[in-house]
């Protein structure tokens, strides 16, 4: 019988290499993005005294029920976002903050975060707020084009959107694949090895709707005033928005500013 993605062990890409670089490690830290758990437990197996683990999405605390006993007994979980982190703990010896939607996430069709599983078009990580169907069924096509080219650096934006409006006036929106068909008629066919056509659309239709970029920054200002002196602050990004705002925020802190980033508020 074939196991389903979900139920295999999530090892985080980046974990090795964030361990070589913080190795010893010691004392208090939080998780800010707690997901199937890969960064918890490998800090917790690492030497970590406690490990606050935070999340917007209360479906994964099931997890860690399987954990041996003494890690159970080092972790605590905060059902909530990154961004008030320092709410939750003070003094820390450092911060974890794996960005974006997991596999985990992804394998599930009834979140509707995929394109490539059909499923209620959903995408928000808690039960709270708009849905990508709100967004795609209720905004002004120009607010959808600078949508999906703000968040999702799609060059095609206003083609799409104009699809979308056309389209929603004969019949709303409800499923991932109902929207990832239309994009992909309104776009020139995929060449062999790029990715498909929807990947920036949905990409920013779930950042819009869980408000990524207005959380990521908060939780960086968060985790600078949770962190005790000498501290160490870890990001993981995957895409090349928010690399551009963890090094930009990262320069300012260190004195180093670049050029302006357009989608970074102005930070004291």
């Amino acid at each position: 019988m074939a196991i389903a993605q979900s139920d295999k062990p999530h090892i985080p890409v980046l974990i090795e290499q964030i361990l070589s670089q913080i190795a010893p490690v010691s004392g208090r830290w939080l998780d800010g993005t707690f997901g199937a758990g890969g960064y918890t437990r490998a800090l917790l197996e690492a030497g970590a005294e406690k490990v606050f683990a935070v999340d917007r999405d209360p479906a994964v605390f099931d997890m860690p029920r399987a954990w041996p006993a003494a890690l159970q007994t080092r972790l605590e979980f905060i059902p909530g976002l990154f961004s008030k982190l320092d709410d939750y703990a003070q003094e820390l010896d450092g911060i974890v903050l794996d960005l974006g939607v997991s596999s985990m996430q992804l394998d599930q069709a009834e979140r509707g975060f995929s394109f490539m599983r059909d499923g209620p078009l959903d995408m928000r990580m808690s039960k709270s707020g708009p849905s990508a169907a709100d967004l795609v069924n209720g905004l002004p096509e120009g607010d959808i084009a600078n949508l999906l080219y703000l968040y999702g650096e799609e060059r095609a934006s206003r083609r799409i959107a104009k699809s979308i409006v056309q389209r929603r006036s004969d019949a709303v929106f409800k499923t991932t694949l109902d929207l990832a068909q239309l994009i992909e008629k309104a776009l020139p066919r995929s060449k062999p090895g790029q990715s498909h056509a929807a990947t920036r659309s949905f990409q920013a239709l779930r950042i819009a709707v869980n408000n990524e970029y207005g959380e990521l920054f908060a939780g960086l200002l968060a985790g600078e005033r949770a962190l005790r002196a000498g501290g160490l602050f870890c990001v993981v990004s995957f895409h090349s928005i928010e690399d551009r705002m963890v090094k930009r925020f990262f320069q300012m802190r260190a004195g180093r500013a670049g050029s302006n980033n357009r989608y970074a508020p102005h930070t004291r």
